[in-house]
């Protein structure tokens, strides 16, 4: 939905408080070119972000959002060391990782609908609302729906293992002992929540990278809008 001339008005006030003396703000900015500017940078995040995590090693090399064990499993590595198991560990992490890497693709059409869906009040959040906005803005408008999609795919890559069924058991009866966040009894659920977390990561670093040098995006006209607020 394009951001009409009474919409923009309602942002120009904000915007130049944000504006530097003497920078472009958006009151120089045609509604045309702040909507576009703005759609630009948002699928200019989200491509970014899946492309990064999509592949091969995309979340098992990445410190920021490698998925690690939960603390209760990780407790028992020395338990497991001395049996000579702990490489089972480091097995399913690294089956966790791709799992996640397998699942994340699907984020995309779900992103791209997001942009496309973005209303009047979505631009004004994201054009005020701090150097989250953009990220925050994704995570409200899919998070749910991608916990759905992420979930089945998630499944089927680590019902694979036979580590997944013995995760699947031994941390089925933590929530029952109060142990365990009630997201970590399943492979399935556990590597899902954290693949989600790991995406909106990504997406707040694609963010970051434009704030910091809009310019540096290739795109004229998100240099032109996010330029107006840094």
């Amino acid at each position: 939905m394009p951001i009409s001339r009474r919409a923009m008005a309602l942002l120009i006030p904000l915007s130049l408080l944000a504006a530097g003396a003497g920078a472009i703000s958006l009151d120089d900015l045609s509604s045309k070119d702040a909507s576009g500017g703005l759609k630009a940078a948002l699928e200019t995040g989200a491509n970014a972000a899946v492309s990064k995590l999509g592949v091969d090693g995309g979340f098992l090399n990445n410190d920021k959002v490698r998925i690690a064990l939960p603390k209760m499993l990780e407790q028992a590595r020395p338990l497991l060391k001395l049996t000579g198991k702990s490489q089972q560990l480091d097995d399913l992490v690294v089956q966790m990782n791709h799992a996640a890497e397998a699942a994340v693709p699907m984020a995309k059409p779900l992103l791209l609908d997001a942009v496309k869906s973005m209303t009047i009040t979505d631009a004004k959040q994201i054009l005020t609302g701090g150097d989250t906005s953009v990220t925050d803005f994704f995570r409200a408008k899919t998070q749910d729906k991608l916990a759905l999609q992420f979930q089945p795919v998630v499944k089927q890559v680590t019902d694979k293992s036979g580590l997944a069924t013995k995760y699947n058991t031994a941390m089925g009866l933590a929530p029952k002992l109060g142990a365990l966040a009630k997201d970590q009894a399943t492979v399935e659920g556990y590597v899902t929540q954290r693949a989600l977390d790991g995406l909106y990561t990504m997406i707040a670093e694609e963010e970051k990278a434009i704030r910091a040098d809009p310019l540096g995006t290739g795109s004229k006209l998100i240099g032109k809008v996010f330029g107006a607020i840094k």
